[in-house]
């Protein structure tokens, strides 16, 4: 029997019930009959320990998006994606999380951030009668999971706050299964709803909030094909609050007399570092010798990511902020917010750094390597497919060195090999503040004074008449941006069913 000490604890049986124990298994036996542990047999495919003792959120959040079978649209480590506890810093700063945990609501953002859905509840928002209801609804289907926000100390347990995911539910008993993610302290347990709820109902002392539960699904689509939103870089609390909050002031001007006054006015006062703000999404994966042949899939991901770039850049919207970007008045100042970035050069070398810091495991340490060089090929495709565009990097740290490829989407197809400085072959400021002025909330531009400039900037921003493509891609970058916008605010915690579009 396992001892109480720094190897696991000693499961308080009652309240909870030991999952392997005949007990338990007479439980699940009867739940199986009943078809309420239908989520389970996801969820238990892809069980996780979470790997520091702040991380139950965390493992929780990657353990459903992996049983959803969401695409993180990016390389885990080798050629594999995957959900990994250390791609989950979209809301929260990992060191941070790491030393003090995460509340419940930058949970429900990182969820958002990863393109799941979510519904998510506190208690003093909810009923017993609702979590009941949810939870025989998800147990009984695999394609949406219940994570659990809720207090140890209801169970004699040790510790306080924790998050972990329901695997299912026994109707005659009452019982939920509870998927301790914390697996090195105790084993997975049922435990009674009633008293499931109690521990929930329970005010987390770090944000002065009842704790509660979040509804999990998948979308019909993957979104954030071509473009993403960041809050790794310090840079994004700025961002945010101008186009959120300045921008609609600065719009309110009597200076607004035509379509270019209000984007030279946004333009004109744009952070310096809001290139760091949203970012374009490139697939990664580790550079074999000799290996230039690319997988239907990711020949099929590209082809999407080109076509998202194209639709951006058949938009009206486009044209104007290409038509003041290249004008005499902001050509200095976009070299100096973007620092030359746009350059396929320097942004191949940071991708490629990015690229080497998910490959070895060490995400969000890229500043801990150097990319000693990068060259574009063109692999020309047979039987009349598009070319596909890669770029090769040799990374390098103190532990030695790592070929890295990037695939880049493409709005051109004559291409250099070993390049240096812009080719515009890849998105560049015009095109990624285009897809972010879409972006903007529709209540952005409604402080313009003058009704046919309100009108003509309002026929332009509109996503109404967008392909469905790039409509989706636009309305999930709005997502992020509302949620990020609460975060920055401290409104995430307490206005979780706020629409995000």
């Amino acid at each position: 029997m396992a001892m109480a000490g720094l190897y696991r604890r000693i499961l308080p049986s009652p309240p909870a019930i030991d999952f392997a124990s005949s007990e338990g298994k007479k439980l699940f036996t009867e739940a199986i009959h009943n078809g309420t542990m239908e989520g389970f047999f996801k969820l238990i495919s892809y069980f996780q320990t979470q790997s520091e003792p702040a991380y139950c959120g965390l493992a929780s959040l990657s353990m459903v998006l992996n049983a959803l079978a969401i695409d993180p649209g990016r390389k885990w480590k080798g050629p594999w994606r995957w959900f990994d506890e250390n791609m989950l810093d979209c809301c929260e700063p990992l060191e941070k999380v790491k030393d003090k945990g995460i509340p419940f609501g930058k949970v429900v953002c990182l969820a958002h951030c990863a393109g799941a859905n979510v519904e998510a509840f506190r208690t003093n928002q909810s009923t017993i009668e609702d979590f009941r209801k949810y939870v025989m609804a998800c147990s009984s289907s695999d394609d949406c999971h219940v994570i659990s926000s809720y207090n140890r100390g209801t169970f004699y347990q040790t510790g306080t706050g924790h998050f972990s995911p329901i695997g299912g539910y026994h109707a005659e008993g009452d019982m939920a299964l509870i998927l301790d993610v914390a697996r090195f302290k105790y084993p997975p347990h049922w435990v009674p709803l009633g008293l499931l709820w109690e521990a929930m109902d329970t005010v987390d002392e770090s944000t002065g909030l009842h704790r509660g539960f979040m509804l999990v699904s998948r979308r019909q689509r993957a979104p954030a094909l071509l473009y993403t939103l960041s809050c790794k870089h310090e840079s994004w609390i700025t961002t945010a609050k101008y186009l959120m909050d300045d921008v609609p002031t600065l719009l309110s001007s009597d200076d607004m007399k035509n379509v270019e006054n209000v984007l030279s006015a946004v333009f004109t006062s744009l952070p310096s570092d809001f290139a760091e703000f949203i970012k374009w999404v490139a697939e990664i994966r580790r550079k074999e010798d000799g290996d230039q042949v690319l997988s239907e899939e990711e020949k099929g991901r590209l082809t999407s990511k080109e076509d998202v770039l194209k639709q951006v850049q058949e938009t009206g919207l486009y044209k104007h902020v290409t038509d003041i970007l290249s004008s005499e008045k902001f050509v200095c100042q976009v070299k100096q917010t973007s620092g030359d970035r746009d350059s396929l050069s320097n942004i191949a070398a940071s991708v490629c750094c990015q690229g080497a810091g998910i490959l070895t495991g060490k995400s969000g340490l890229s500043d801990r390597f150097c990319c000693r060089e990068t060259c574009v090929r063109c692999y020309r495709a047979m039987n009349g497919d598009k070319p596909v565009t890669v770029v090769s990097g040799t990374v390098v740290n103190g532990n030695g060195e790592q070929g890295v490829d990037m695939l880049v989407p493409v709005s051109q197809t004559e291409l250099s090999c070993c390049i240096s400085g812009s080719c515009g072959m890849h998105p560049a400021s015009n095109d990624i503040l285009t897809a972010l002025l879409l972006a903007l909330p529709s209540q952005t531009w409604s402080g313009i004074k003058d009704e046919k400039v309100l009108e003509a900037i309002s026929g332009l921003v509109s996503t109404d008449a967008l392909p469905p493509l790039l409509q989706e891609e636009i309305l999930h970058l709005r997502g992020q941006l509302l949620m990020l916008k609460r975060c920055k605010d401290n409104k995430v915690e307490d206005d979780l069913g706020a629409p995000l579009i």
